[in-house]
């Protein structure tokens, strides 16, 4: 089996995840931190002006003064938190380890418990089982198919037995009903009335060795764009039920997107790519040289231009078509970032951090 370990906050979540006994992190509640600003933290969004961010033993937090200031959500679950995605200042969701599905309708300061991986692994065993029986009889099924989707309702038994250990990484929300989950070994699943109950579709994914998938990413025509390891990149506009294949532009993992002049991809070792003309199924790829090595984890764009961040504590600004570096906080890396009042938020290792668009770190 692969190892999530392909960025910093990937590998911090194995680390914690392997310590407590997943069915007691799934009915504790969030442990009390008393500096919360100050815990591992993976994810970060904003609920209207709110700022949302996630981390460890299901620490959710959240500030209204910029990031000045911080307080404790209520979760019902201890399990690690990696993703929190807002589509209006009141509804949120956050997915997490264990297969974890958590939702808000307060802007966060209360959670509820949607769904877990023992919920997950029974909805993919079920969808794997409805689509062999329409692949027998289909008289034009190849057999390859049949075979491999076989396999894939094997592993998922054995999940089943197993219990709820596989982590989402990503949430996303198109409207205040439609939405999906992914994560780890190809999972994916969709939501029509706001999480209340899932449709798992990581078999329909045209993803046939389970690749971990990272991030979803909107684009601004509307389309869907699916990231994960391996140069895994599917893409799906607005209208379409079918997933294409993109023809990456290398072949390791990527992590973020964010479109300023361009759309741009980033990933493993400082490599990031803009996407310069073409569609989904003949793109043309740019690679740019960012001046550094580091992993790029999250990326947000401010009055017109992108900031990266990543690993080591990495920070860079776009100048033009390319970025150069900004600001550096020693080494701890950074696996989120947002903006508010002037200012970068950053998560990751150190918790909360705050750089003023000046350079100025606080």
């Amino acid at each position: 089996m692969r190892n999530i370990t392909t960025s910093i906050f990937l590998l911090l979540c194995m680390q914690i995840s392997s310590s407590v006994a997943s069915s007691d992190r799934l009915v504790q509640p969030a442990l009390l931190q008393s500096e919360m600003d100050k815990v591992l933290l993976l994810a970060i969004d904003k609920a209207g002006e709110r700022l949302v961010a996630v981390g460890e033993q299901g620490a959710i937090i959240y500030s209204d003064d910029g990031g000045s200031n911080w307080l404790q959500a209520k979760v019902p679950t201890s399990t690690l938190i990696t993703d929190v995605h807002f589509f209006d200042r009141y509804k949120g969701w956050a997915v997490g380890h264990d297969g974890v599905v958590l939702a808000t309708q307060d802007g966060g300061e209360r959670w509820s418990k949607l769904l877990d991986g023992a919920a997950i692994n029974a909805l993919r065993v079920d969808a794997l089982k409805e689509s062999l029986v329409r692949l027998q009889s289909d008289a034009s099924t190849d057999q390859e198919a049949y075979e491999l989707m076989e396999y894939q309702l094997d592993d998922a038994q054995v999940a089943l037995e197993e219990g709820p250990s596989t982590p989402l990484l990503d949430v996303f929300f198109l409207d205040h009903e439609v939405g999906y989950a992914l994560g780890a070994y190809g999972l994916f699943l969709k939501t029509v009335d706001a999480g209340q109950s899932w449709i798992y579709e990581g078999h329909l994914l045209p993803n046939p060795e389970s690749f971990h998938l990272n991030k979803i990413y909107r684009t601004k025509n509307g389309n869907l764009l699916v990231m994960g390891e391996a140069g895994v990149l599917f893409e799906r506009d607005d209208v379409g039920e079918s997933w294409i294949v993109v023809d990456a532009p290398y072949q390791g993992s990527f992590f973020s997107a964010v479109e300023s002049d361009a759309l741009y991809l980033m990933g493993l070792r400082g490599n990031v790519f803009r996407r310069t003309e073409g569609d989904a199924s003949e793109p043309r790829w740019e690679k740019v040289d960012i001046g550094i090595t580091a992993t790029i984890n999250d990326s947000v764009v401010v009055n017109g231009d992108a900031y990266l961040v990543g690993q080591g504590g990495a920070v860079l600004r776009q100048e033009d078509q390319g970025f150069k570096p900004f600001s550096q906080r020693g080494l701890r890396s950074f696996s989120g970032v947002e903006f508010s009042e002037g200012s970068l938020i950053t998560v990751g290792e150190g918790g909360i951090g705050k750089i003023q668009l000046d350079g100025v770190v606080k």
